[in-house]
């Protein structure tokens, strides 16, 4: 099968999913040269219902099902997900051919006073529309007050400096705001230890359909370290089977030639955390997230993840 001499390129429409679908015709143009590139946007589920929490909107796919029915179609040739809005479970005829080397993968705060999360007045109100952040958050600040948060990126980081909004701070995923040159608003990086970020963050996946020219040509972009961390962490996901509310959250890195992951799972209130560590071979990524996800649901974690 001869190779393509173009393809079309699916995104969602806001500003971070351009911003990212630039990246990865960037980095197909550096390693094929001759390739003509043409970005489709797309407006998702999740990005038209920005009124009600994702859970209640569906939770799995709100961000990709939409570019997903369209590769399916043949209308778009390769489609660029935020890794982490990407359900664990592949969709028939469709691959994940390529994660490209991945971002800072830290949450960070952002807050009106510049403050970090410990130096926020009592009871601060703090913006986040993820289960897994606002138990982490509650474990760490016992007196937050966490407040629903829906929007992009500028939307969220224009709420949190309102000085008349109910917001003192907010929490949201370093690599977006660094894409947007928003980097200079983070009032505080989290370090994995305090709070664990969600399987996938700052990692861009390149799905493409199964068969054909262009799954070769993006396999070309695939970063080894970034697809055997994510490849772990979103194991570890699969493993729990857990809603799609289910506070849980990943992250796995290499340390001297090994894969180190940890884990995490939590009650949505924070007052139960369950943390776990393993380390293997990166060629054993998979099993090392299958095996911690058995290890958490042996202490019990199939309680706090039940729908």
């Amino acid at each position: 099968m001869s190779a393509p001499h173009g393809v079309t390129v699916g995104s969602r429409a806001s500003a971070l999913a351009l911003r990212q679908a630039a990246t990865a015709v960037e980095a197909l143009r550096r390693t094929h040269p001759a390739l003509a590139c043409r970005i489709e946007e797309f407006t998702t589920r999740g990005d038209r219902d920005l009124e009600r929490p994702l859970p209640a909107i569906g939770g799995k796919g709100v961000f990709t099902e939409e570019l997903e029915a369209a590769l399916l179609a043949g209308r778009i040739d390769l489609a660029v997900h935020s890794l982490k809005d990407l359900p664990t479970a592949a969709t028939p005829g469709l691959a994940v051919a390529a994660v490209l080397e991945r971002a800072d993968p830290r949450d960070v705060l952002v807050s009106r006073s510049r403050r970090p999360l410990a130096g926020l007045p009592a009871a601060p109100g703090v913006g986040t529309s993820s289960t897994r952040r606002a138990a982490q958050i509650a474990a760490l600040r016992p007196d937050v007050r966490l407040l629903e948060l829906r929007g992009n990126v500028p939307t969220r980081v224009r709420k949190a400096l309102d000085p008349s909004g109910p917001y003192d701070a907010i929490v949201l995923a370093a690599a977006g705001l660094e894409r947007l040159d928003l980097g200079d608003q983070i009032a505080e990086r989290f370090a994995p230890e305090r709070l664990l970020p969600a399987p996938g963050q700052g990692a861009i996946a390149l799905e493409c359909r199964a068969e054909g020219p262009v799954r070769e040509l993006v396999a070309a972009l695939n970063h080894e370290a970034t697809w055997a961390a994510v490849t772990a962490e979103r194991a570890f996901l699969a493993g729990l089977e857990g809603g799609c509310a289910a506070p849980v959250a990943a992250f796995a890195a290499l340390e001297g030639g090994a894969l180190v992951l940890q884990g995490l799972v939590a009650s949505v209130d924070g007052r139960r955390v369950l943390r776990f560590r393993r380390a293997g071979a990166p060629a054993d990524a998979e099993a090392l997230g299958r095996g911690m996800a058995d290890e958490a649901l042996g202490a019990g974690a199939a309680e706090l993840v039940a729908p």
